[in-house]
């Protein structure tokens, strides 16, 4: 539930702005200048803001899409990311947000058209596909009930010939790609974890079988999907687990419907990883070993437990080489 609502004043009339606050009539709501002075702010508990976290609702100002790493690519010549939301309703415990912000509050930029007009310009700038990413700073898909995001950009992305959006998402709120025709102008991006895993470590967030059966349902409906195994975890007995894992996800999914896949270690950003370390200091994630490479906390199991490798080489089983990414490939 979402009880505290800041607005900036800039979009105090717009017309996403005006249903949001319809459907939360009891919220308190405090109209502010810019966002950043709200999320930005010094001294934020990140911990305590999570538990209940306050919507901001804003504006977003250019640039509003971004080159996406060379290591994040997964076959497009031409990628972009860019984020409609920050922050997401779910509470994994190795998500980099948490070490990249110092509020948990959301923040929803609601002037998607602005979006939409500068997907149009960098797609016509170029003559192959340009693959557009969404799930970087929030989950796709987890309150899309709240945001609309997908109902509109999936009709939005449909009319431009070379453009491909990824909705990243963990989420099983799938009612809005459900309710209309699928086209391949959209993949959705399931990241998904072996069950001791995401029962540990992805808090809030739907299980194994419930994204799964998510997936499925996509599939039948005609969307493109990709798979996310991304981090990869070492855990005692990795391997048995992952083989278990992989076996129980193609035996439910169709390998010839899918899009991509994408495998990684966990890894961050050195001053995230820090951040992280200090929100949770009891957590047994962060104290296994890890390799600092180039600034970036590598966490590969004891001993570089081989997880990588024995994924790859366990994922050929199922899907064509051609379609695996290694994220990871850039750094190790």
């Amino acid at each position: 539930m979402i009880d505290t609502i800041y607005v900036e004043s800039d979009v105090t009339l717009h017309p996403r702005t005006l249903e949001i606050l319809q459907r939360y009539p009891r919220a308190r709501v405090i109209e502010i200048d810019n966002y950043r002075s709200i999320f930005n702010r010094r001294r934020q508990n990140f911990r305590v803001q999570k538990a209940r976290p306050a919507l901001i609702i804003a504006n977003k100002s250019s640039p509003r899409l971004h080159d996406v790493p060379v290591d994040q690519h997964i076959g497009a010549p031409h990628n972009y990311y860019f984020s409609h939301l920050l922050n997401c309703p779910f509470d994994c415990r190795y998500c980099f947000l948490q070490g990249m912000f110092s509020s948990a509050n959301y923040v929803l930029f609601v002037n998607y058209e602005d979006f939409v007009d500068d997907i149009r310009a960098v797609c016509a700038g170029h003559l192959g596909i340009v693959h557009l990413f969404s799930g970087y700073d929030c989950d796709s898909l987890a309150m899309e009930p709240l945001t609309q995001f997908a109902a509109y950009f999936l009709d939005a992305v449909k009319s431009i010939e070379n453009a491909v959006l990824e909705l990243r998402t963990k989420s099983t709120q799938i009612r809005t790609l459900l309710s209309r025709p699928a086209h391949t102008h959209c993949v959705i991006a399931m990241s998904l974890s072996p069950d001791p895993i995401a029962a540990n470590v992805e808090h809030g967030a739907p299980s194994l079988r419930e994204r799964l059966n998510a997936l499925r349902r996509l599939q039948d409906h005609g969307w493109p999907i990709g798979l996310r195994f991304d981090p990869l975890i070492a855990i005692p007995d990795h391997s048995a687990v992952y083989e278990q894992f992989f076996d129980q996800v193609f035996s439910q999914l169709s390998a010839d419907s899918v899009h991509s896949v994408t495998v990684g270690e966990l890894r961050l950003p050195r001053q995230f990883a820090k951040r992280m370390f200090r929100l949770y200091p009891d957590e047994p994630l962060f104290a296994a070993k890890y390799n600092d490479i180039d600034g970036t906390f590598v966490f590969s199991g004891e001993n570089n437990s081989g997880l990588l490798d024995s994924t790859l080489n366990l994922l050929q089983r199922y899907i064509a080489q051609e379609k695996i990414f290694n994220q990871t490939a850039s750094i190790n």
